[in-house]
């Protein structure tokens, strides 16, 4: 009964922008303040533009000259699955696009404090048979396909939304992109299969960036089409259908030639950076979305994820900067799906080709690593894949020393990788501070004997070894876990399961 009220919240036109008091919390002195410096009234238009990989929320607003200037930029605390576009229900992704916000779709009685939705899925959406609903920025900083902020950061969006709304705006534009557009960032994805959407919807963005004007958007044969207009000859505006044939229609022209030179001086300068060799940006899809670097600061063993981060000591040093709202004990940050990880399909290596040793009369033994150095070179990851199941089960050491070699070594056997060894290589990566080249010198340094001792040991018969492995101590619980005083924020509430995400609005997404 609940969630049913809470969805008439979202789409009916009955609901009132400001019937409680969460709703009706006036604008801050601050953004007071710097809307009078920069020539902006209190209910004049917003827009609203989002971006995933800089996890920011920008709140444009018109000036008195007609044009928008940018009011505040608010860091996102959370947003959750790939850079791309949403594709269907249960995908955890948050949409990309242009959505148009109206009265009706602000949520003065959301569970996550306030909200709006966001329109997903548009005519565009539709028309490629794109699925999903309920598809909100609200508070919490807890997200399932959500941009999700702080309660603090929420209560000031939705009040210049309902401003702008008792100032005569009809519906404000929502422009939701993976990066901000710029040549540096469409070369660094030059190779993601979502770049001809990307390129699409970068059209309005330049639309947006050559007039500061919100960009009139249409669908015509599944694409976006940006400030159309009749054609100078003809009688009516011309009717647009997403699926459908695109109409006759122009575009001004002191918009398409600004546009177009803008395009020109992108491409070439992308062209520039691809020639000097811009590296390419890694796909992780077993990531789950992203977070602010100054929210992942202040969470233990915090993690940006797929957004811009910041290290070492920058992120120390954020740690200490005053978050912009509270943090909820029971945020999850960004992390690698494990089980993604595990599945992956094994990496391709290039096989290792046996070698013949010089000619020589010496034999030298080898020596057999202790069980202690094998364990320590495994590292903690490979014993963590082990208790995940992940690898094969060792718990009983019967493999006998290798013999003493010959002159000739034989050609060396090509052992594909395991699933714990692959995800020992990809939690690696989002561990802050592990550095795996100072363990490994460490390991080697420790291990290693001096040659001369080496090839003075006498050769001694092999002998099979039925000691049992050493038990290793259960792992530590991280902040993702949800156990646990080490999780609890400093200040927040403490964590109730029955409060999360998942139980109060999971079956709307």
């Amino acid at each position: 009964m609940t969630a049913g009220v809470l969805l008439s919240g979202c789409d009916t036109d009955q609901v009132s922008l400001a019937t409680n008091a969460k709703a009706n919390q006036p604008v801050p002195p601050k953004l007071l303040a710097a809307m009078a410096e920069k020539d902006m009234d209190l209910q004049s238009p917003i827009l609203v533009r989002l971006f995933k990989q800089e996890a920011e929320l920008e709140v444009w607003k018109q000036t008195r000259s007609g044009q928008f200037a940018l009011l505040k930029t608010y860091p996102i605390c959370r947003w959750s699955g790939d850079l791309g576009p949403k594709v269907r229900e249960g995908d955890r992704q948050a949409p990309e696009g242009f959505y148009s916000i109206n009265p009706s779709q602000m949520n003065p009685q959301s569970a996550y404090y306030l909200s709006f939705n966001t329109g997903y899925p548009n005519a565009f959406d539709k028309a490629l048979g794109r699925t999903g609903s309920q598809l909100m920025v609200h508070g919490d900083c807890s997200s399932r396909g959500c941009y999700a902020m702080t309660d603090e950061q929420i209560a000031e969006i939705y009040s210049l939304g309902r401003e702008s709304f008792f100032g005569g705006q009809k519906a404000f534009q929502l422009q939701a992109y993976p990066f901000k557009m710029t040549p540096v960032n469409m070369a660094r994805h030059r190779n993601n299969p979502n770049m001809p959407f990307w390129k699409m919807i970068k059209e309005g963005y330049d639309h947006f960036e050559v007039t500061r004007q919100e960009p009139k958007v249409d669908f015509c044969e599944k694409k976006y089409v940006f400030d159309a207009t009749k054609p100078a000859d003809a009688k009516r505006d011309p009717v647009f259908d997403a699926s459908a044939k695109c109409p006759a229609y122009v575009i001004p022209e002191e918009i398409a030639s600004a546009v177009r030179e803008k395009q020109q001086q992108d491409e070439a300068a992308v062209a520039r950076l691809v020639a000097k060799g811009t590296p390419v940006a890694r796909m992780n899809t077993g990531i789950d979305g992203g977070m602010n670097k100054i929210f992942a600061a202040k969470i233990p063993e915090g993690s940006t994820g797929l957004s811009e981060g910041a290290e070492g000591t920058t992120l120390q040093m954020l740690a200490m900067a005053k978050a912009p709202g509270t943090i909820p004990g029971h945020v999850n940050p960004p992390k690698p799906n494990l089980d993604s990880v595990a599945s992956a399909p094994a990496p391709q290596e290039e096989p290792v080709v046996a070698v013949a040793a010089p000619a020589t009369s010496t034999r030298v033994a080898t020596a057999q690593p202790t069980e202690k150095s094998q364990e320590k070179s495994q590292g903690f990851f490979s014993n963590l894949g082990r208790k995940m199941g992940m690898g094969s089960s060792e718990t009983t050491a019967t493999t006998p020393p290798p013999q003493a070699t010959a002159s000739v070594a034989p050609a060396a056997a090509v052992t594909p990788p395991t699933a714990a060894s692959r995800l020992k290589a990809a939690v690696t990566r989002f561990v802050p501070g592990h550095d795996k080249s100072k363990e490994t010198a460490k390991d080697t340094a420790k291990d290693a004997k001096p040659a001369a001792t080496v090839a003075a040991k006498p050769v001694e018969p092999a002998k099979p070894d039925t000691r049992l492995a050493q038990t290793r101590p259960a792992l530590k619980p991280s902040v993702s876990d949800g156990a646990g005083e080490a999780t609890q924020i400093m200040g927040a509430a403490p964590v109730i399961s029955s409060n999360s995400f998942d139980s109060r609005f999971g079956a709307m997404k």
